[in-house]
């Protein structure tokens, strides 16, 4: 079950406006998300938000397709009220108001995965 990041620039000095922000945040409506002909092609497993002085990264454990994930919470309404309150705190603006947008941004953001470690990966004492 992979993780991903995604990276956001901020405006250093605004990390409890920031946590506020995420505090508040209206949570998917099923973690279930579909391929783009609408099969189920995997879920949303937790997220975690991390901020420091000018870098927050969104955690994501998932299941299933990457691509999906992106799709499914560009049409999540608890997303955009977040993108929207965040926006004053972004070192740089970019157009999440389209799901075209927001699917860009998270491609675009994404950071490389140079290791991912589980139990699942663990080797076994014999």
């Amino acid at each position: 079950m992979p993780y991903a990041a995604i990276t956001y620039r901020v405006r250093p000095g605004h990390e409890d406006e920031i946590a506020e922000i995420f505090a508040a945040f209206q949570r998917v409506d099923t973690p279930e998300f579909g391929a783009e002909g609408g099969a189920p092609s995997g879920r949303l497993l937790g997220t975690g938000v991390f901020v420091k002085d000018d870098v927050m990264v969104r955690v994501i454990h998932y299941e299933g397709d990457f691509a999906a994930v992106g799709r499914h919470m560009a049409g999540q309404q608890g997303v955009h009220q977040l993108e929207e309150r965040l926006a004053p705190f972004l070192a740089e603006r970019r157009d999440t108001s389209t799901a075209e947008g927001f699917q860009e941004y998270f491609r675009d953001a994404l950071m490389r995965s140079v290791s991912q470690l589980t139990i699942d990966t663990h080797p076994t004492r014999t």
